[in-house]
């Protein structure tokens, strides 16, 4: 590809934080080495994407697919329409926006457009953000040219000559602040000198983390110990309600979302977080002291699978999330006052870091793009 040539890709997939904030990482990479570059978002209607990547200054075109409905088999009439739809959709999309590579980050929309770009012999790049593959990815293994993964062993799932060992883009934001740990603390309005833990359910919240909260209020209370608590949008309004009859907790501060995550992990002394592949990588990154608490809720159970990947090395602490509700707060208290405890998981998270994991990516999607002019 002539240099003067334009640069077009399209990234797809979405639906949670997890694939969202990887996307927009790579693409910024991509943008940094070529800001000529065109790039194309797409995902479903009606998720996170569709107003996660505008706000980052990105167009999205939104596809009408979704998953399918494994408890009610019936209902899958109209997500086999919606998948068709999608594919027609995608094909004009395609046509239109003319990509030279394909980027897939997981998630629903990530398959139609993956799909259309293959058969048009549009290289594709696949990243697998956990340990366990997901469905659409290991779908579309078959038809990508690289996959880019950030555990050991994913040649499970994929082809080994076409893995790429990466690791996961993470926000920048979250690795460049230039607050110290009290000027953090003091954003949040919180004690420059106490330890601080930070709760984060995912970018839609965790129902457990926030019943092992609410279930502990007198603990925290009388901990000595300060809480900066991300609830989610979803259950922000229902915890307002129930905090309302207790107004004598400064030591713990709660929002629906933060977005100056940053400031928050600078703050914390320990996290407490659901397994989340993104999460997990920034926190390798920063090298911040972590209590895992997987989400059940999700495919193949892998955010437990993620955990373990970190709690046999010694590098995060795992709580069940059936038993969270009785031993999470407990065990943090306990853990955030133990300075050796801190120290060697924060040693031993940090080793599994992978810097510059976005530049990585965007250098293959180059490679990839110039392969398809060549």
């Amino acid at each position: 590809m002539k240099m003067d040539q334009e640069l077009r890709i399209i990234i797809s997939g979405g639906g949670t934080g997890g694939h969202i904030f990887p996307a927009i990482s790579i693409a910024n990479a991509i943008k940094a080495k070529r800001p000529d570059a065109k790039i194309l978002f797409v995902g479903a209607i009606g998720r996170m994407e569709m107003q996660r990547v505008p706000a980052a200054g990105y167009e999205i075109k939104g596809l009408p697919i979704c998953g399918f409905d494994r408890k009610h088999l019936w209902k899958n009439v109209s997500v086999l329409f919606k998948i068709w739809k999608s594919q027609l959709m995608a094909k004009k999309i395609i046509k239109d926006f003319k990509p030279m590579a394909a980027v897939g980050v997981g998630g629903y929309a990530s398959g139609p457009t993956l799909n259309v770009c293959a058969s048009k012999k549009i290289p594709c790049l696949i990243q697998e953000q956990n340990s366990y593959a997901g469905v659409t990815n290991k779908l579309l293994a078959k038809k990508a040219n690289i996959i880019c993964v950030a555990y050991e062993g994913m040649e499970r799932f994929f082809p080994a000559d076409k893995i790429i060992m990466t690791g996961n883009p993470v926000r920048q934001n979250v690795l460049e602040t230039a607050l110290t740990k009290e000027e953090a603390r003091k954003q949040f309005g919180l004690d420059p000198e106490k330890k601080t833990v930070f709760l984060v359910g995912g970018s839609l919240g965790a129902r457990t983390i926030n019943e092992s909260v609410l279930q502990h209020l007198d603990l925290i209370k009388d901990s000595g110990v300060q809480f900066v608590w991300q609830t989610g949008k979803y259950y922000y309004n229902s915890i307002a309600e129930q905090m309302k009859s207790h107004q004598d907790l400064p030591m713990l501060k709660f929002m629906d979302f933060i977005s100056d995550m940053g400031a928050a992990y600078k703050a914390a002394d320990l996290m407490i977080s659901r397994a989340g592949a993104s999460s997990i990588s920034e926190f390798c990154l920063i090298g911040k002291p972590v209590i895992l608490v997987p989400s059940p809720n999700v495919a193949e159970d892998h955010q437990t699978k993620n955990a373990m990947a970190l709690v046999n090395k010694d590098a995060a602490i795992y709580v069940k999330d059936a038993d969270a509700p009785d031993t999470l707060l407990k065990q943090a208290i306990n853990t955030v006052n133990d300075d050796e405890k801190l120290a060697s998981l924060s040693e031993n998270i940090k080793k599994l870091g992978l810097k510059n994991s976005a530049d990585t990516i965007a250098e293959e999607v180059i490679k990839l793009a110039n392969r398809s002019w060549n």
